[in-house]
């Protein structure tokens, strides 16, 4: 697959851990949670690099790694019980959870070192879900500003911190203390951390939120769900009815590069559908093409800004099951794929409106935005 993608000049994105750590490891070493997992995956990125060096330069370490805090088991590998004794993949005691934090940080910084050493051409990455920085407070009232910069940091700024400064933050370390749940550290991780931050910052950007102290806010796989937002008139269609805030992109980008002062890679950024052919068998998506119209505008706007905007990625380019509900029914591709919810249909793929519209835009790497607003 890579030397073909080359012969067509394109050019290898890869991430190395995708929500799928081995189920054994979770049964019988605890996950990330675990003593034993930083062994195995230096095995595993050792042999990776060694098996690719001169195909791939472009690596991401784990997959929207800070969802940990809130999908613990497929952004960690962890599990245990419940109070009521049962099992259940969304609760992980607090100790565990940030041990696996604590043991992702060393993972992380022992991938950028054996990347490098093994070709010093690879450029390592970490990828995080960044849709909750556009989290917007609901009026100026303190509580409000300082809640929705927290849930930010909660969401977001607490894996990107130590993966792009080598800085654990103080405020993490307060919940550790008050929650008696610190971690096991040691001073050679510590100084890994520290030593071996990554070279760019890849990262999902969805929509926005708007943050109301009053409001527990839902999270799912688009980012956190707050209170509407009357200044978006635009929403996706039901039944999922996403906002669309294309400048949140660009407020996204300026806030990171500020931040980190690092390359950015928007590895995520797409609007799921629910479409069917027509009786000519085609399949007309104007939203689509609108949606990824107006956030690549704003891309081009965050680099005028000055932002070191390295690419831009669709989440994705054909029809497969949503991570977010689990089904074939939310569509994000250019390409149509003929499965459904019940199992039936028979693969078949075919092109949908966007397809060509997204061609000319790579073919002539964004100057057809520029054409079609002559």
């Amino acid at each position: 697959m890579f030397d073909e993608m080359h012969r067509l000049g394109m050019e290898p994105a890869i991430t190395l851990s995708h929500y799928e750590t081995p189920l054994h490891l979770l049964t019988e070493y605890g996950g990330w949670a675990g003593d034993q997992m930083l062994g195995f995956w230096k095995n595993y990125v050792t042999t990776v690099f060694r098996r690719y060096k001169g195909k791939v330069k472009l690596w991401m370490t784990f997959n929207e790694v800070n969802n940990l805090y809130r999908r613990p088991m497929i952004s960690g590998g962890m599990l245990s019980l419940d109070p009521e004794n049962k099992v259940n993949p969304q609760h992980v005691n607090l100790k565990d959870q940030w041990q696996g934090y604590y043991n992702l940080l060393v993972a992380n910084a022992w991938t950028v070192k054996i990347g490098h050493e093994i070709d010093p051409e690879n450029r390592i990455g970490c990828m995080l879900s960044s849709s909750s920085v556009a989290l917007y407070p609901a009026n100026p009232d303190p509580e409000n500003m300082f809640g929705a910069y927290s849930m930010a940091r909660k969401a977001t700024l607490f894996f990107g911190d130590p993966l792009c400064l080598g800085i654990i933050p103080g405020y993490v370390k307060r919940e550790w203390k008050e929650n008696n749940c610190a971690p096991k550290m040691d001073e050679e991780g510590l100084e890994m951390i520290r030593r071996y931050t990554v070279d760019y910052y890849a990262f999902s950007y969805y929509r926005s939120a708007v943050y109301e102290k009053s409001v527990s806010g839902e999270i799912d796989t688009g980012g956190y769900k707050g209170v509407d937002n009357p200044y978006l008139k635009e929403i996706s269609p039901k039944p999922w009815s996403w906002p669309v805030d294309p400048l949140g992109l660009r407020y996204v980008l300026n806030c990171l590069y500020d931040r980190y002062h690092l390359p950015l890679f928007i590895v995520e950024n797409g609007i799921g559908l629910d479409e069917e052919p027509d009786e000519n068998g085609e399949i007309h998506d104007p939203f689509r093409v609108k949606y990824a119209r107006d956030h690549l505008i704003q891309v081009n706007e965050a680099i005028k800004d000055g932002v070191d905007v390295m690419g831009y990625l669709w989440w994705g380019p054909i029809d497969i099951v949503s991570a977010g509900t689990g089904e074939m029914k939310k569509r994000y591709g250019f390409v149509y794929v003929d499965r459904h919810n019940d199992g039936t249909g028979t693969l078949a793929r075919s092109k949908k409106d966007s397809y060509e519209w997204m061609k000319k835009v790579c073919e002539s790497n964004g100057e057809y935005l520029a054409e079609e607003d002559a």
